[in-house]
């Protein structure tokens, strides 16, 4: 991939209709995941047939675009702080980045295809300004197909929130005006800390503490490993101690116990296994359908490494089903109120090392990566285009990892 891509276009897209024109207050969850910044990604298109000359036609989609801003406002705005010093998101309609480009790469020449700073460098559009909320690039590559790449900013959303609007643009891009929409919830009041905060001490256990990272000692690497149907099958049912067990409890268990042997750690140190849990629905009142923001947070569960190591592949699962169990209102709450007391604290840099005892698992399982169809065929591969956070030695599991995305029983893992 030593090819390079040539911009032929940069533009803003700005709604199609007048929007709500405001300073959006943002939750302590937001604020928590503002320094991450913007999460790259690329989508992989092949083109149906060579001669298709509408192929992903730029100008329908700036006008689905433009559209799909409409009820997603925010993704026009920027990041800006407010009187009091405060991040809010200015909703000013000035429009999310499109670039255009082209490459002489192929399809064929992303065979091992794996996150890396190169697959950002070359199809993630370069937001300027970094207030930017939205930037899109599509990349015409000599084979036919299509590259397409985002950077969503974090301040914006949560994965959730990212995929709906891009399954919203996909649908009024392939459906036109009879696109059916679910709207999103702009409500981020909802997920404003009690007066005053009150943090459960049971609750805490459970928060991932706050770490100080350190510059990567050397270049971040990144393996995919793919997990076949059958080969998941057997691992749930190693797992289940004969019962009901999840892909993610199963898939978290196996990585966990991985790394810990990989990294030559002392049987007697503590490894912490961190997770991201959705609360949308452990709230009283469930936040609505479709709420757009950040609405996850880091449970934590610790263990020695001598018994991850050694006990059945089902202990280690039920040790992370028991913490995904205590999820409830108040441990929700807890959080919210802890991470807004936590807000003058310093903050871990964007990139940087975790300790070789911590290992960090996202799951994409189940986000609707594959329907971000735009009128001309599904994408044939998606994947994270790198790391946000270099050298976290993160774990990111999502379905269908690999070119032949109908087995959905597929399991990629990523890990740097």
């Amino acid at each position: 991939m030593n090819r390079g891509v040539q911009v032929v276009e940069t533009c803003f897209v700005s709604p199609s209709e007048g929007t709500p024109k405001k300073q959006l207050w943002i939750s302590a969850l937001d604020n928590l995941l503002a320094y991450r910044g913007h999460t790259p990604t690329v989508y992989f298109y092949r083109s149906a047939t060579d001669a298709d000359a509408d192929f992903f036609s730029i100008a329908r989609l700036k006008e689905s675009m433009a559209r799909a801003l409409v009820p997603f406002y925010p993704l026009a705005g920027r990041l800006s702080l407010d009187t009091d010093g405060q991040l809010v998101i200015d909703c000013n309609e000035e429009g999310a980045l499109l670039v255009v480009a082209r490459s002489d790469l192929t399809l064929d020449d992303f065979v091992d295809l794996k996150p890396s700073p190169e697959l950002k460098m070359l199809f993630v559009p370069r937001v300027e300004p970094s207030s930017v909320m939205l930037g899109i690039q599509v990349t015409f590559l000599k084979c036919g197909g299509v590259a397409l790449g985002t950077a969503f900013h974090h301040v914006a959303g949560d994965a959730i929130s990212a995929f709906h609007f891009f399954q919203t643009w996909s649908a009024i891009s392939r459906e036109g005006h009879g696109a059916v929409l679910a709207a999103p919830s702009h409500d981020r009041e909802l997920l404003r800390a009690r007066s005053p905060p009150v943090v459960h001490p049971d609750a805490l256990s459970l928060f991932c503490r706050q770490l100080s990272l350190t510059p990567p000692s050397e270049p971040v690497v990144n393996e995919v490993f793919t997990i076949s149907s059958g080969r998941l099958a057997a691992l749930k049912l190693a797992a289940s101690g004969g019962g009901h067990v999840s892909t993610f409890c199963t898939i978290s268990a196996l990585v966990w116990r991985c790394a810990c042997v990989a990294r030559g750690l002392h049987p007697d140190a503590k490894s912490h296994l961190t997770l991201t849990a959705n609360i949308r629905r452990s709230l009283k009142p469930n936040l609505p359908d479709h709420y757009f923001g950040n609405a996850i947070i880091f449970l934590e569960t610790v263990a020695l490494v001598q018994d991850v190591i050694s006990e059945s592949l089902a202990d280690t699962a039920s040790r992370i089903r028991r913490v995904i169990g205590r999820m409830d209102d108040e441990v929700a709450r807890s959080a919210i109120d802890y991470y807004k007391l936590a807000e003058g604290e310093r903050r871990p840099l964007p990139s940087g090392s975790l300790p070789v005892t911590e290992l960090r698992v996202v799951s994409w399982l189940g986000m609707p990566v594959y329907e971000a169809g735009y009128g001309w065929g599904k994408p044939e591969m998606f994947l994270g285009a790198e790391s946000s956070r270099q050298g976290l030695r993160a774990v990111l599991l999502a379905c269908s990892y690999g070119w032949d995305s109908s087995d959905k029983s597929f399991v990629g893992i990523v890990e740097n």
